[in-house]
Formats: structure tokens, sequence, C-alpha cells
């Protein structure tokens, strides 16, 4: 089968490579159908390997050397493993990723994300850039009937910005700023607006992104940043601040600014990945107590099913999607968009 293969820092080939043989015990086989590529899979591409490990197994994945890529996707059940309930060929089914071992601290606590065994499929195994991938079936969550393959494909990425919110208690009748609302953020801005959060307020560097997040949420406020960003917010709020800010960029300086408009006994999230340690002002959060969350990757049967219902209610895809290239163009089409910052929207491919 033909499958696009990691093999180092800007070095991802479409190939031929061995098809899988089938579902082994508790696995499905899956025909890929649609799969979205992000920032993690750019910057392995540009920068890495980061997560990727070429020459160690991580978590229990047991795999090493070149992987196939391909973390968020859709596909089609094509083979059910001994020991799975509740999938049948035929099937249409999003993997949540990760995976987790069910037994440590951590798993009986419920914090799957958190397993000290965990891997990720399209990282540390092989994903779902191919035709062909077999998972875990207990990863995966039924695609409603009304939902498209389209759609379907964001699932993941809606399910981490879900398991954020419900990290930071998001409540409605708060005022929730959103710090970057492209690539993740514009998922934290639509699972808001979903969950009825308001007053939203949305600030980006990009005019583009902000148009795109009044499509997203129309009755969110947008900002384009500026050195007059915590003033405008604290006029936006009665100069009290923001209950909630999640700072969804990753730039350097905006953990910095989330401190600086979140209200007194206000929170910040930081959803986005900081590339270096930041300076923070941490005599300002005591006097002020200001609580501040971190959040990563999700909490599958929780998050994964919720975040596909919103889909199937709401055509997100028809705002997000930026466009869908074949497999072959992958890295042309693809990578290097994201990596280049050439990318208006959501990068689908079709395997």
């Amino acid at each position: 089968m033909k499958a696009a293969v990691f093999h180092g820092r800007h070095d991802v080939r479409i190939e031929e490579v061995p098809s899988p043989t089938g579902p082994g015990r508790g696995e499905l086989l899956l025909r890929s159908l649609k799969a979205g590529i992000c920032g993690t899979d750019a910057a392995e591409f540009g920068f890495g390997p980061l997560m990727i490990s070429l020459d160690r197994p991580r978590g229990a994945s047991g795999h090493t050397g070149p992987v196939v890529l391909g973390h968020e996707f859709v596909g089609e059940v094509m083979g059910v493993g001994a020991d799975v309930t509740g999938f049948v060929i035929g099937d249409r089914v999003v993997p949540g990723s990760g995976v987790w071992c069910g037994e440590c601290e951590w798993c009986r606590a419920g914090r799957y994300n958190l397993c000290e065994s965990y891997f990720s499929v399209g990282l540390h195994v092989d994903g779902g850039l191919a035709e062909f991938a077999t998972v875990p079936a207990f990863t995966c969550a039924h695609v409603p009937k009304d939902c498209s393959e389209e759609n379907a494909a964001m699932a993941q990425p809606l399910a981490i910005a879900l398991h954020g919110l419900r990290r930071a208690a998001a409540k409605r009748g708060e005022t929730v700023v959103v710090l970057g609302v492209g690539g993740i953020g514009a998922f934290v801005l639509a699972a808001a607006a979903s969950l009825g959060l308001a007053p939203l307020i949305a600030v980006d560097v990009s005019r583009e992104k902000l148009a795109s997040a009044r499509a997203i949420a129309p009755d969110a406020t947008t900002v384009l940043a500026s050195d007059r960003t915590a003033q405008e917010i604290s006029d936006l709020t009665g100069r009290a601040g923001a209950h909630l800010v999640i700072e969804a960029s990753g730039a350097p300086s905006s953990p910095g600014l989330a401190l600086e408009i979140a209200r007194r006994g206000g929170r910040i999230l930081l959803l986005g990945l900081q590339t270096a340690p930041r300076p923070l002002d941490l005599h300002e959060m005591v006097i002020r107590e200001v609580d501040m969350f971190t959040s990563v990757a999700h909490i599958c049967p929780e998050d994964l099913p919720q975040a596909l219902q919103m889909l199937t209610e709401r055509d997100l895809a028809s705002i997000l999607v930026d466009h869908v290239t074949p497999l072959d163009r992958l890295v042309e089409d693809g990578l290097m968009p994201l990596l280049e910052g050439r990318a208006r929207g959501k990068i689908l491919v079709q395997p």
C-alpha cells in the first residue's frame, strides 16, 4: 500500500509499504478515508524527530525506525480482531490517537492522556496517512451517520479543545479570551461557541484568522493583536479582566499577556506549546490569586464522542478546511504550507 513515511528531518517519503496483514487481538483494521495534518506533523517534518523516536520505542509501543504519519483520521472498519465488541465491518470510526495501558495510577484515575506507557498512533506507531491502518479498538469512537468524512477527520483536534475547556472549568456567563485562533485555537473557539460560552473574545495577529474566527463564532468580539491588546481587553471587560484566558498560540509573549489580562481570581489555560522556558510574574499571580491550568491531548472516551456530535450538528469543515490534498502531494501541498505559515486553514489528506 501507499503511505507517508517519516524517515527524519525534511524526509517524509510517499512510498510503497506492506499492507497490514489483519487486525490483531483487540484491534480494528481501517481503510483510511480522510486524514488531517497539524502543527505537530509540520514540526516533526521541519525540525524533528521531536516526539517521534526513530531509535527507541516510545511508551509501550515497541516500535523503532521510520513511522507512517497520521494521528488525525477517520476510517472504515475492514476487519475486526479477536475480543473486540461493538464494531462491525463497514462502521466508520475515528481513533483517538493516544493509546493507554488502563492499569497505571493515572489510568485508574481516568487520566488516560497521562498514562505512564502512553504512545500515539501516527507518531510512535504507524498511523493513518496510508491506505490502511490497524488501531486498538478501545481508542475508537463511532462516527454518526450524518457526519461527513471531512468533519469526522477533525474530531481529534476538537477533542483536544474540549479537554482543555473541561480542565479550565469553563462556564457560561464568564468572559473567555482565546489568544491565537489559528490551528488548535480555532477549534477552541469552535468548541467554546458550541458550548454556549459567552462573552467570547478572539485575539490574533492575523486579520485573515480573525475573519475566520467571526465565521466560527459570530457573536465573538475580535481583537487584532498589538501593543494595546491588554488595554483593549480591559476596556471590553469594564477594566475587570477576563475570567478565563486560553493561550493557544505558543507565541513567546502570550503567557505573560494571558496573566496581564486575567482578572483577580481568574484562570489561565496554557494549551499552545512553548519552544523554550518563558518568564512569568509569579508575584502578580499570587497577589491576584490567578489559577493556571495546562492541558495536553484529550480523554478519549469523554472528549471524542462529544467532538463527533458537535461536528455532526455543525459543518465546521466548510469554515475551517483550507483544502484537501492527495497523499502524493502531502509534502508540497500539506506539510510545507504548514511549516512556512502559508496554510489558511485545516489541511486534509485523501490517502
